[in-house]
């Protein structure tokens, strides 16, 4: 296989806070392309021991997670039940903001003899974009599914697919990548 599709943060607590329906459905569409086409499906889901012990007071972004992981539901770093995992399908947990960091995904990716991504994500500034660069320096080739990724601000998720994306990926619909595929 040369190319993949990476399906990161459609965990429920996150599709709950910044995902949308149409993003969703759009994500949901591009798995059953892949799973189709016989593409790798891997997804990448951010979640920590109880206590969170991987996790720093001074990490900004996730510095709070002790507290809050508490109150977290049980099921609340789980994928998303919307994409019918299958016994095939790979779960990689990641340790901080992009799905190389903290997790075994390249080696996972090298085993599987892929040089493609295709990207599809929950935040646009976050898991795609950071993703995005590393997979970009690791000389990936990359496709980002705009209407696949979402974020919780609609101006930040417009510049990113629109303007800084296209320097080092193409930026494509779902139905446009299926179309592609043939």
């Amino acid at each position: 296989m040369s190319t993949a599709l990476l399906v990161m943060d459609y965990q429920n607590s996150i599709v709950e806070r910044l995902g949308t329906p149409e993003a969703l459905a759009a994500a949901v569409s591009a798995v059953d392309t892949a799973r189709q086409r016989g593409l790798p499906v891997v997804f990448v889901r951010v979640a920590f021991r109880p206590g969170a012990p991987e996790v720093a007071a001074s990490n900004r972004m996730f510095g709070g997670m002790r507290d809050r992981m508490g109150s977290q539901a049980p099921d609340a770093t789980e994928v998303h039940a919307g994409f019918d995992l299958h016994a095939d399908d790979i779960v990689v947990t990641k340790l901080r903001v992009s799905a190389f960091t903290g997790s075994d995904l390249e080696v996972l990716l090298r085993g599987l003899e892929v040089r493609d991504l295709v990207l599809a994500g929950i935040a646009t500034s976050g898991v795609v974009l950071s993703t995005l660069r590393q997979a970009a320096d690791l000389d990936f080739g990359l496709t980002v599914l705009s209407d696949a990724c979402a974020d919780g601000d609609a101006e930040v998720h417009r510049v990113l697919t629109e303007k800084v994306f296209p320097r080092q990926a193409e930026v494509t619909t779902v139905a446009d990548w299926t179309a592609s595929l043939g």
